[in-house]
């Protein structure tokens, strides 16, 4: 039940970090899109370790293989199933950790709840999960392109340095030209100098990433447990590491008056507008047609290659030191799935929507 994503369009994932394979199965997918087999490789790859030497040095090919639902390049309305085999697993470099608890890990509230955990990697509560989420974004995608709709995430924030300016102001076509996707090329430039500094050390860092969506069409959302930033909020919040989420002003809005924060409308070529988009793109919980633009903070990976004080399985104190190829900061291989969580999150609503119109 709880291993399913969206309402309509709907992600079931399965498969665990050194298991055999990552996968999943999407309904309620629309029949009749092209689906482009090379886009969706593209953003496979955006996600997939050992893009540079700021991530993991894991290296996987990360191709997907679709089972079911396409045919002649389109889809056919049925259930798309699809897997991506994992090729470069190293489970030994996770034995030392089969007695002990991670700090800040889920072993032991998997322990706890479960009775048994697969301490290689973390087993499904790995970020290697997040695969799935990919080739469900990527195929929302491709269908949200062919109503106009478009999303960019991109690194805002990396520990102390962060963009000063709206996303407004910046070329998002730059993201995807530096290996910290920030379209600031000096701030991204210093991002991945510290990222580099905080590896050497064997640490982590964390950081916020902003997300765009434009082109969305007024009215997705449900009153009242059904508001379009919660379900956003849902599909943030459920990415590992993901620690906090605001849309619009955000926090920032509390310094301002309601006088200085309202959103005034105007008619703008027979069409109305807001002269200033505080609100986010969503009133009362539902799209007003003006960009949608959110902030997801992340905190540092929680495998640190230095040694820290925990307890054994049995309450003992002790100290661990991982081992392996961790990324000293998640932000870069954030950026698409942030990207594939929204479009998935704003296909279901679009259809939801379409299902309450007479």
């Amino acid at each position: 039940m709880f291993n399913s994503f969206g309402n309509i369009f709907r992600l079931t994932s399965f498969g665990e970090s050194h298991g055999k394979g990552i996968g999943g199965v999407i309904d309620g997918f629309p029949a009749g899109i092209n689906i482009d087999m090379d886009f969706i490789q593209q953003e496979l790859n955006r996600r997939r370790p050992g893009q540079s030497d700021i991530t993991t040095s894991r290296h996987e090919p990360d191709q997907v293989e679709f089972l079911s639902g396409i045919f002649d390049g389109k889809s056919t309305g049925c259930p798309i199933a699809f897997i991506v085999w994992n090729k470069n697993q190293h489970s030994n470099d996770y034995n030392n950790l089969k007695q002990v608890y991670r700090p800040s890990h889920a072993d032991y509230t998997y322990t706890v709840k479960y009775g048994i955990r697969d301490h290689r990697g973390g087993g499904r509560s790995s970020a290697r999960e997040t695969i799935s989420r990919v080739v469900g974004g990527a195929l929302a995608k491709l269908a949200l392109n062919q109503l106009g709709i478009y999303i960019t995430a991109y690194t805002s924030q990396v520990g102390p340095i962060k963009l000063e300016c709206d996303y407004s102001e910046y070329d998002l076509d730059l993201v995807e030209t530096n290996a910290v996707r920030c379209p600031d090329p000096l701030k991204a430039k210093e991002m991945e100098e510290y990222i580099r500094k905080v590896k050497e050390e064997g640490d982590t860092i964390g950081g916020v990433l902003t997300c765009v969506i434009k082109g969305c069409p007024i009215g997705l959302g449900q009153p009242v447990f059904g508001k379009l930033h919660a379900a956003l909020s849902n599909a943030m919040l459920s990415i590992n590491a993901a620690k906090a989420f605001e849309y619009g002003d955000g926090f920032k809005g509390l310094k301002m008056k309601g006088s200085e924060q309202n959103d005034v409308f105007y008619n703008h070529n027979g069409r109305i507008e807001t002269r200033t988009n505080h609100s986010g793109g969503i009133q009362g919980g539902i799209s007003n047609g003006e960009d949608i633009y959110f902030r997801v903070a992340f905190k540092p990976v929680a495998t640190v290659l230095m040694e820290q004080e925990t307890v054994n399985i049995d309450g003992i104190d002790t100290t661990l030191k991982a081992k392996g190829r961790h990324d000293p900061c998640v932000l870069p291989r954030a950026v698409p799935i942030v990207e594939a969580m929204a479009a998935m999150t704003i296909l279901d609503y679009y259809l939801i929507d379409k299902t309450t119109q007479l």
